[in-house]
């Protein structure tokens, strides 16, 4: 890291613990179904694969509706930790469309992907397992326009063939 340019604001201790801590609070939880992956491969250090997304549901305090068919999850896997990248659409229970950019990361032991390759259901807290993201909500739905305007944090998991994902507000 480089140092801060002469002149500029350094970081003060007091101005720091004046900051309020960050707050997650749960808004829904998304149930994307979802097909096999599409193997595309890169080379030896690292594995390209698409799965796609055929449904799903959308259910929570703060949003309910439908996953819908289409889109997919590109994943990037090095060294043991898959780079994700998935787009798809929420239709809400109102009618309204909601465009969904998710960004995270998923790693787990050897052990874990075989039970979970095995169709069993891996709590987000399993020790050794790791699969988070940051999904970025777009709409034009007054009454969902709050989405396209906060910070989220999902905790994700495989549940039964689906992608699990609890998504809460970052405040």
């Amino acid at each position: 890291m480089n140092a801060a340019p002469e002149g500029s604001r350094r970081t003060d201790p007091q101005r720091l613990a004046a900051l309020p801590e960050p707050r997650l609070e749960f808004v829904f939880e998304i149930r994307a179904t979802i097909a096999p992956d599409v193997h595309i491969g890169r080379g030896v250090d690292e594995e390209l694969s698409f799965t796609p997304v055929t449904g799903g549901s959308v259910h929570g305090p703060a949003l309910t509706g439908e996953v819908l068919n289409g889109g997919g999850d590109w994943a990037v896997t090095r060294s043991g930790t898959a780079q994700l990248e998935a787009r798809y659409l929420i239709r809400a229970a109102d009618g309204a469309a909601i465009d969904v950019l998710n960004r995270g990361y998923f790693r787990a032991t050897p052990e874990l992907i075989a039970r979970m390759e095995s169709g069993e259901d891996l709590p987000e807290s399993t020790e050794g397992l790791y699969f988070r993201t940051a999904p970025v909500f777009q709409t034009d739905a007054p009454a969902h326009r709050w989405l396209a305007e906060h910070q989220f944090i999902g905790l994700a998991r495989d549940d039964a063939g689906q992608v699990c994902i609890r998504v809460f507000v970052l405040q």
